[in-house]
């Protein structure tokens, strides 16, 4: 059986294209009981991609994440980066290391600041071989819809990336495999941070050509980093298959109108403070925290990256939004 713990919007997506296999079965954490009753009852998560119909008898719903880990082998992490510790002390660290677990998650631990598949093998001794991620571009409103995804599915595992690329190949998911597990993760995390200064540059009623200029920054920034943090495992892009989980996941989220990390940025750079803006989405704007573990991995591997570092100026030192255009002028010449 297959396991999901996480709610929102990517989990009901990621949910979605799971059971698109016949005979699939779901074990699925849900934290807030309005939503388990809502499933329950109704066969939808009502606050989030409430137009997606599942049938409940599918469904086994569970309200601790331990229920889950003890009746699947295959387990997709979910839950947004700023809960995700909490629900895993919650659960059995031994029995996880038994387990397969597929990160869907995009971004940083920020208790210590390391990518989902790290922080499991540090933390809980989950062996590499028994971990995979899967990444975008991947708006969970489009997946809703069933417009055409294209997803990427990585592990040091061979077998699994193709076990994990069989779980959710559908008529409307393109899944292709890779190996580069940390480098994927890495920059997924690192493209919220960016949405979040593509927002920035709307709401101070900048144009598509100055976000185009950022973005061109941000990919150099984004390969920068990647080159220093793994300098074995050096990026080359051959193909637009190895592009994908870098530089289009990039773009969807600093483009696209479903992106909450761009709408963060805007409300921002519109006057809004950090935590008023925040509080309005009432959603989980991951670049928000993906900026202060980057800020502090940055600070150790001793990079330059303008365009973060101004993000975290304005998310955690109440800078002026204005202040990530001055950070251009290092690429002046």
């Amino acid at each position: 059986m297959i396991g999901i713990l996480g709610s929102g919007s990517w989990a009901t997506a990621v949910a979605k294209i799971l059971l698109e296999q016949p005979g699939t079965q779901l074990c699925w954490y849900v934290r807030e009981p309005e939503i388990r009753q809502s499933l329950a009852d109704h066969g939808r998560n009502y606050r989030y991609l409430g137009e997606v119909p599942f049938d409940p008898s599918r469904l086994i719903i569970c309200e601790e994440a331990q229920e889950v880990v003890e009746q699947c082998d295959t387990i997709y992490l979910l839950v947004p980066t700023a809960y995700l510790h909490n629900v895993m002390q919650s659960v059995n660290a031994s029995m996880l290391r038994e387990r397969t677990i597929v990160s869907g998650v995009k971004g940083f631990i920020p208790e210590t600041n390391e990518i989902v598949t790290d922080y499991l093998q540090h933390l809980y001794q989950v062996p590499a071989q028994q971990l995979a991620v899967i990444s975008g571009p991947t708006h969970a409103e489009e997946v809703a819809r069933e417009r055409l995804t294209f997803i990427t599915c990585a592990s040091d595992n061979p077998d699994l990336a193709e076990r994990v690329r069989q779980q959710i190949r559908c008529r409307y998911i393109n899944a292709n495999t890779s190996s580069d597990v940390r480098g994927i993760q890495f920059a997924t995390a690192l493209k919220n941070v960016y949405a979040v200064a593509a927002g920035l540059v709307v709401g101070l009623g900048y144009g598509d050509n100055l976000l185009a200029v950022m973005v061109c920054h941000a990919i150099v920034e984004i390969h920068h980093f990647l080159a220093t943090i793994q300098p074995s495992n050096q990026l080359t892009i051959y193909t637009p298959q190895q592009l994908i989980p870098y530089g289009g996941d990039l773009l969807v989220t600093c483009y696209s109108q479903f992106s909450r990390n761009r709408r963060l940025g805007t409300m921002i750079g519109r006057g809004y403070s950090v935590k008023s803006a925040q509080l309005e989405m009432d959603m989980v704007a991951e670049g928000y925290y993906a900026s202060y573990s980057l800020e502090k991995i940055r600070k150790i591997l001793n990079i330059e990256m303008p365009i973060a570092q101004s993000v975290y100026s304005v998310l955690y030192q109440n800078a002026r939004p204005d202040l990530l255009l001055r950070a251009w002028q290092i690429y002046k010449n």
